[in-house]
Parts: C-alpha cells; sequence; structure tokens
C-alpha cells in the first residue's frame, strides 16, 4: 500500500498549479496543502478500505488548513467534518494527562524525581528496591508489564472507574525503573490519578478548567459516555470501511485515551505547544515549562528516536519532531509538531482498514508532508560499514525478539507467541525485521549505516542495537523505538520451545488418531492385540491424555482468540471459564505426564518391539514439553487478572 500511497502523492504534486510546478520545494501554503491532499488522502480511503479521515495543519499561530474526507456515518452518508465531527483520539489523550501533570510540576505542587506512592493512597511495590519516579511515568519507564484486562467497555453503567482498576491490580514489573520503554496505559492512568488526588476535583472536571477549557477546547471531553449535546457530532468507529458500526468505547483507563475531540480542537492544543504553553491570551503551560517537556530526552539506544516527558520523538532526516500517537479498537490518529518550525498536522481515521491501512496511511502521510515542504536535501544517515562488517553484525542481529511491551505475568503472555519479532541475516550484510514488511507482505531490507546502526531502504528511518559481551541484547527502530524494546526471550522461553511444543502436539494427534485407526484394522483383517490387560490399560489412558491435552490447549487458543477479538470480552464475565481452565489444565497436565510415564514403564519393561519403545519415550518428552510450556507462559498457576 505504501508504494500505491506515494505514485497518489506523485499524482497530486502534478496536479498543482503550474507556479508549483515550476517550484522544487513547494511553499506550504493552503492552496498547495490541500491540492496535495486531494491527490493522496481519497486514494488512501479507498485502496485500504477505510471510512474516512480528518486532517489539519497549523503553522505560524493558526489554522493552515482543515479538511475532511470520506465519512463520519457511512450508513447515514455524513460527511467528515473537521470542525463539527468528533473523533476518539486514543492515546493522543496522553498528551493532555502529561500536560495536567506538569502544570502540578510547575506549581511545585509534583515533583519529577519523587517516589510516586508519595501521591497515590494505595502502594507501589518497588522492584529491586527502586520505586517508580513521576519521570519514569511520563517516559514510559516505570517497568510495568501489559494490562489489558478491562480496556475497553461498551456499558458505561457497569464499566469500572479508572481508580478502581488502579486499586484492583497493578501490573508485575519486568524491568528496572529508567532502563526499558515499555509502553504502559497503566502507568499514564497513574499519572491521572496524581492529577485528580493532588487537584482534589476529578481528572474530567480538571481537564474541562485547566486545559480544554482556556484553549477553547468547547466541543472536547474527557467523560465517558459522551454529554448529550456531543452526541451527536460522535463519528461511528468501524474496523473497516465494509464492514457495520461498532460501539461507543469506554476506555477503561480513562487518563490513557478516553478524549473525544473535533480536529479544530485539537489545533489548538498543538498551536499552544508549538508557542510555548500559549494560545493568544490563555496559557496551559509556562513556557520553561513546555521546554521541559518538549527538550528532555531519555536516551537509551543511539541514533533513534527516544522519550520526551510525554510527547516522543519523530525526527526526520534530522529535523526535530515531536509527536504522539493513538490507537483504539476503530480510531488511529497521529499528532507531530515541527517544533522549530512552527508546523504541526494532526490526522485521525474512524477505521484501520484492510491490514494496517490506517497506520500505513499515517506514516506515510507525515513522510510526504516533511519531504515535500520541509525538505532536508543534503541529509545522510551515516557512511556506511565495510562488507565484512556488515555481514558479521547480521549475523549477530538474526534470531528471535520479544516486545518489552507484553504481558508476563499470566496467561496473556502466550500472545507473546505470536507478537514475537524475527531479525533475518540476508546474508549480504542487510537485514529484516518481520514487524517491518513491504506492499508484498516481505520484510523490507536495512543496510548498516554506522556500527550496529542500520537505516531502512527507501526511508530515513534507523535501527540500533546494544551490544553486551559480542552479543546483540537488544534492539529498537525509529516509530517504536520511545516506547518499545525488542530483547532476547529469556531461557524458559527460547526459540527452541516453540517448536518443540509444537513437535509435541503433533505427536500427540498422531498417538490420538492412532488409537481408532489400530482398532479398525484389528477388526477389518483379525488382528489379536497381544498386550497384557495392564499394558492395553495403560495405553488407552496415554491416548486419553494425549487428546485431552489437545483440546485443552485448542480450549486456551480458542478462549484466547475470542477475548482479542472485541476487547470487551477483557472483563469479569469470562472470569468464571478462566478459573475452570486453569484448574482442568493442573489436571489435564500432570494427568498426562503420569499417563505417558506409567506407559513408558510398561512398554520398556516389555518386548515390544523398539519403534514402540521409541514412540512411548516421545510421549513422556512430549507431555512434558506440554508442562513447560504451561509453566512458561502462566497458563496453570497466573488467576484472572492480566
Amino acid at each position: 500500500m505504501l508504494a500505491r500511497l506515494k505514485r497518489a502523492a506523485l499524482a497530486a504534486a502534478l496536479l498543482c498549479a503550474s507556479t508549483v510546478l515550476a517550484d522544487p520545494a513547494p511553499e506550504l501554503t493552503k492552496p498547495d496543502v490541500d491540492a496535495w491532499l486531494d491527490g493522496f488522502v481519497p486514494y488512501a480511503l479507498q485502496q485500504g478500505d477505510i471510512g474516512g479521515a480528518v486532517v489539519v495543519v497549523v503553522k505560524d499561530g493558526s489554522i493552515l488548513t482543515q479538511r475532511g474526507f470520506g465519512y463520519a456515518d457511512l450508513a447515514a452518508h455524513e460527511p467528515m467534518d473537521p470542525e463539527r465531527t468528533l473523533m476518539r483520539v486514543g492515546s493522543i489523550s496522553k498528551l493532555f494527562t502529561w500536560t495536567a501533570l506538569m502544570q502540578l510540576v510547575e506549581r511545585g505542587q509534583v515533583s519529577l524525581d519523587a517516589d510516586v506512592n508519595s501521591y497515590l493512597d494505595f502502594r507501589i511495590p518497588p522492584r529491586d528496591g527502586q520505586p517508580i519516579t513521576v519521570r519514569n511515568l511520563m517516559t514510559h519507564t516505570p517497568g510495568f508489564e501489559e494490562q489489558l484486562k478491562n480496556a475497553v467497555a461498551y456499558d458505561s453503567a457497569t464499566a469500572p472507574k479508572f481508580e478502581t482498576l488502579l486499586k484492583r491490580w497493578t501490573p508485575e514489573r519486568i524491568f528496572a525503573p529508567g532502563t526499558t520503554p515499555a509502553y504502559s496505559n497503566y502507568a499514564t492512568a497513574l499519572a491521572g490519578y496524581i492529577v485528580q488526588r493532588i487537584s482534589g476535583v476529578p481528572l474530567e472536571d480538571y481537564m474541562d478548567t485547566h486545559v480544554l477549557g482556556p484553549l477553547g477546547m468547547t466541543s472536547s471531553t474527557f467523560r465517558q459516555p459522551l454529554p448529550s449535546e456531543l452526541q451527536p457530532r460522535m463519528a461511528k468507529g468501524y474496523a473497516a470501511a465494509s464492514g457495520p458500526a461498532r460501539p461507543f468505547e469506554i476506555i477503561g483507563l480513562a487518563p490513557a485515551g478516553a478524549l473525544s475531540a473535533p480536529a479544530t480542537d485539537i489545533a489548538k492544543f498543538m498551536l499552544a505547544h508549538l508557542n510555548q504553553g500559549r494560545l493568544g491570551e490563555a496559557g496551559i503551560l509556562r513556557a520553561e515549562t513546555a521546554q521541559l517537556m518538549h527538550g528532555t530526552p531519555l536516551t537509551i539506544l543511539p541514533r533513534v528516536d527516544r522519550m520526551l516527558l510525554g510527547f516522543w520523538e519523530a525526527n526526520y532526516k534530522g529535523r526535530r519532531v515531536i509527536a504522539h500517537g493513538g490507537d483504539t479498537q476503530w480510531f488511529h490518529s497521529d499528532l507531530r509538531l515541527y517544533i522549530d518550525d512552527g508546523v504541526g498536522m494532526f490526522v485521525a481515521c474512524n477505521s484501520m482498514g484492510k491490514g494496517m491501512a490506517a497506520i500505513d496511511m499515517r506514516i506515510e502521510l507525515f513522510e510526504e508532508f516533511a519531504n515535500r515542504y520541509l525538505p532536508v536535501p543534503e541529509w545522510s544517515a551515516g557512511p556506511g560499514v565495510d562488507e565484512q562488517t556488515a555481514g558479521e553484525h547480521a549475523q549477530l542481529m538474526a534470531g528471535h525478539y520479544v516486545n518489552s511491551r507484553r504481558s508476563e505475568s499470566s496467561f496473556m503472555s502466550l500472545l507473546n507467541l505470536v507478537g514475537a519479532i524475527d531479525v533475518i541475516d540476508y546474508r549480504d550484510g542487510t537485514i529484516g525485521v518481520s514487524m517491518v514488511r513491504n506492499g508484498s507482505g516481505q520484510p523490507r531490507r536495512w543496510r548498516e549505516v554506522q556500527p550496529f546502526v542500520w537505516q531502512l531502504d527507501g526511508s530515513s528511518r534507523l535501527l540500533s542495537a546494544e551490544v553486551r559481551d559480542g552479543a546483540v541484547a537488544r534492539f529498537s527502530f525509529d516509530e517504536v523505538s520511545p516506547f518499545m524494546m525488542f530483547e532476547r526471550p529469556a531461557p524458559s522461553r527460547a526459540s527452541w520451545l516453540t517448536p518443540a511444543f509444537l513437535a509435541s502436539l503433533i505427536a500427540m494427534v498422531a498417538t490420538a488418531v492412532a488409537w481408532p485407526i489400530s482398532a479398525l484394522m484389528r477388526r477389518r483383517y483379525g488382528m489379536v492385540d497381544t498386550r497384557s490387560a495392564a499394558d492395553a490399560k495403560a495405553y488407552r489412558w496415554l491416548r486419553i491424555a494425549a487428546i485431552t491435552t489437545v483440546a485443552m490447549w485448542l480450549a486456551w487458543i480458542a478462549t484466547i482468540g475470542t477475548m482479542m477479538s472485541d476487547l470487551s470480552n477483557l472483563s469479569e464475565k469470562f472470569d468464571t471459564w478462566l478459573w475452570t481452565l486453569h484448574v482442568l489444565s493442573v489436571v489435564t497436565l500432570l494427568g498426562g505426564v503420569i499417563a505417558a510415564l506409567w506407559h513408558a514403564k510398561r512398554v520398556l519393561r516389555g518386548e515390544r518391539r523398539w519403534c514402540a519403545k521409541v514412540w512411548a519415550l516421545a510421549m513422556v518428552l512430549a507431555m512434558n514439553v506440554s508442562l513447560w510450556m504451561a509453566v512458561a507462559y502462566n497458563v496453570i498457576a497466573s488467576g484472572v487478572n492480566y
């Protein structure tokens, strides 16, 4: 899709006025931007099966252009209106929460380097004696695992308040604070709760009074459900334009994603941050506080984008850009401020579309915008390395990695099996990353531009790796490096475990299928089973164990798949079934190991053929691998918090 969007952007450029055609560097004006957007966005929506989008560009203290494309309500053919239509902006809400928190910092009511427990009425346990600081919250480095339960609901009457969710379960801290970016909605919700506790008013009220109100964002709100006067203006959300409209989402950890706003209101927020915290006569931050937010990076890996205080870097060819993206199930948005140029752009879609179409569109939109209006013609990522070094480093990079943003202590850690990242050594000095693919689905190539820093072919995006004791320990790349790291898996979840587990399941299925087949063969050909009664009983229990173990794993796959297919299923309504599945898993897995050992004992002591003895030992191994998998991924001991 990215290649098609580039062709569409080129066509838009060719359709611009003759004065633009004569100028190799088009000026950032409303006519030119509108013509460019007209050639880019409608094509992207159609090709990507995206319902609608809004785009707003600000420049030099005012809105340059505001555009709506497609439909806010497909059934009613209601067009997108950047001024009237409300969009769910997802995690862009976090910027408002961070701004509110920084207001308390500049008043001296909160310290960035204080233990968060000093502002809470419940306790976050230390990790290795180290507390979490407010700064850790703002840089996504408190070390929390992912929290999924109660992420989204559709019924506001039964949805727990975010304060309740914070106190109900604290995600396990899997990294030392300040060491590893791991995007955390829980951490942002903690920040929102601090704002609420210190100010003494509900977060929604604080936002209205101290952030949204002063900026004139009168059509924006953190309230869920929407106030009645705003409900008719809310865009419908869709998985894809070809599908049905979806319900309004109640975001569980509200400070991390509850904001609903029209594009023109988001423009006011962008303008305030571009102007050091002020919009006209209104001020939401002092200049020094805004500069602190925008210019305090946390460097974990060299060269790649970093977390700031709330914002993250999205630098482009050396040009300083600060940004934040936002995604709910149905809405997908991004905001970027070209902070030294007085320019900002916001885009939001009301559906993901085919594959990751909305994500692809917004990445390409910002890249083409910067290339067209803010070019850096002489930029170079680096001189490169020699062929031998490139080959050696590619070989070191190759292998299996896991995302730092992950569930770790619950059964949801099974999702790490499908979310794992592979780095491919192409044997020509380049590497591929399974998460970054081209239009045909193949991993794109990265070329090394300096030791352990790679550049994506056809892009300015960089990838950087950390080497420890001669081995690559972790890496990340632009677009995700501020809040995600990819590291080698723990020994208990080493790369051999997944293929070994799949082989064990195949062995169990083969054993189960062999049971009725052998019975039919004996009946058809009059064959006599020469096994003793005890041997036959052990054989029968092994087959039962194989069938029930495979059924148990299929039940887990179906359960997690159902829960993840609609995030509202990540709730208490599955608790009883999860407890049942946990108990059955313990019985099934331990019973399977016992049955396999009993059967192997009978076979090895008897006078069976060598192949039967080998298969009996293979089944012992298969049952133990299955048990190992269950322990490693918390299938039998994690409870119903996740």
